[in-house]
């Protein structure tokens, strides 16, 4: 009887695993982005422009059995340096210091072609935990025939949870930098 169980078991974890595939990242059609309100009035937008993940993803359920990502802090761009210079400095990510953030999924709640995932996100050392909503998950064959999926990541962080603490309070009232940061990460990965 128990070798029935073992067998069935083994069976059930072959079924499950048999969509589960590792997907490499496409760069040159992926974006780490973020949006922060400036002087209270107007979004200011950034990115990354180097990182990596490792996604686990079952084509079948539509869903992630494991995604993991680092950011090198050094690659942000808003497009202006003297912004970007001082978003690396120790006022914000102190890159010198702490030059990767990352993020570790803890679980995933499927729904169709959307989902939630729940994880920790590291910046300076800090870790808090943080839910995206995942969202426009779409497979295909690309012209190559290899598998290809596509989902954006979106989520808010308090910049404040991970000491990112410059501001400056303005004549008018209110602050520079507002402490809530939009993150939207669009992926798009290949089947390795």
């Amino acid at each position: 009887m128990k070798l029935v169980t073992r067998l069935a078991s083994a069976v059930v974890l072959t079924l499950g695993l048999a969509n589960a595939s590792e997907f490499a990242l496409d760069k040159a059609h992926t974006n780490v982005g973020f949006t922060v309100k400036h002087l209270m009035i107007t979004n200011v937008s950034g990115s990354f422009k180097t990182y990596d993940a490792n996604i686990d993803f079952d084509t079948a359920k539509k869903s992630f059995n494991s995604f993991s990502a680092t950011v090198e802090t050094q690659s942000i761009d808003t497009g202006i340096e003297k912004r970007d210079d001082h978003l690396r400095s120790e006022d914000f990510f102190f890159s010198e210091m702490f030059p990767e953030m990352s993020f570790k999924m803890k679980s995933y709640e499927a729904d169709g072609d959307e989902g939630k995932m729940k994880g920790d996100l590291t910046i300076r050392g800090i870790t808090k935990p943080v839910t995206l909503e995942v969202e426009d998950i779409a497979m295909i064959k690309d012209f190559d025939g290899n598998n290809r999926v596509g989902f954006t990541l979106k989520g808010k962080i308090n910049r404040m949870d991970y000491d990112l603490k410059w501001n400056k309070a303005l004549e008018f009232g209110g602050v520079a930098v507002s402490d809530e940061v939009k993150i939207v990460v669009d992926v798009q990965a290949k089947e390795k």
